[in-house]
């Protein structure tokens, strides 16, 4: 195995760990000892369990940015963008446990400034120029407030799409998923918007 897949590896699986247990649960040598590989190997890519936090963090801030920079510049219909993007959008979101970000506010505060940051200028501000571009030509009413419907569908993901919740209910998590777009984004479409676009009957996978 090469060292790129190696840091891959390693990268995933403590973005997991991260975020579903917490920053101050998860030990490095907890997550060399599930790789399968030593210590010495982890010590020699990621020194600190704060350098490696920052990495496997960023290394998926960057993937969703890059791809909603690729739907945001295909030459698709704007109904069908805006669904995957916001698929896009909660594929990454619902990877995030409420319980593992605070822990990472609240033990990691200069890294959590760091994907605040990150997170608005690369993700949030594709997502509102999306929305802002829909209201332009008609496509969302005009009273439509961007911002707070981007914050209304992170709360909504972050609350609803996760395994604490869903295993909870009859419905799945692609179920409630499509139901979340349904009910923010119909009631945001113009009258004649509602009638031309379907972006809403699309399965959306967030796997």
């Amino acid at each position: 195995m090469t060292d790129f897949e190696v840091r891959e590896r390693v990268l995933e699986h403590a973005r997991e760990e991260f975020l579903s247990r917490g920053f101050s649960k998860v030990t490095l040598d907890e997550i060399a000892s599930d790789l399968g590989i030593s210590k010495k190997t982890l010590y020699k890519f990621y020194p600190s369990k704060e350098e490696l936090l920052r990495a496997s963090l960023h290394a998926a801030m960057r993937s969703a940015g890059w791809e909603l920079e690729r739907i945001s510049s295909s030459d698709s219909p704007f109904a069908d963008k805006l669904a995957e993007a916001m698929a896009t959008m909660g594929k990454y979101i619902s990877r995030f446990r409420k319980e593992g970000l605070a822990d990472i506010q609240r033990n990691a505060p200069s890294i959590w400034k760091e994907l605040d940051k990150f997170r608005e200028e690369h993700i949030v501000s594709k997502l509102v120029a999306m929305i802002v571009q829909a209201r332009n030509e008609n496509i969302f009413r005009p009273e439509i407030h961007e911002q707070l419907l981007i914050r209304m569908l992170v709360s909504s993901i972050q609350n609803i799409i996760n395994p604490q919740v869903v295993t909870q209910y009859s419905f799945s998590a692609q179920e409630a998923a499509q139901s979340i777009l349904r009910v923010l984004f119909e009631g945001a479409l113009t009258d004649a918007a509602r009638k031309e676009f379907h972006v809403f009957e699309k399965p959306t996978e967030f796997v």
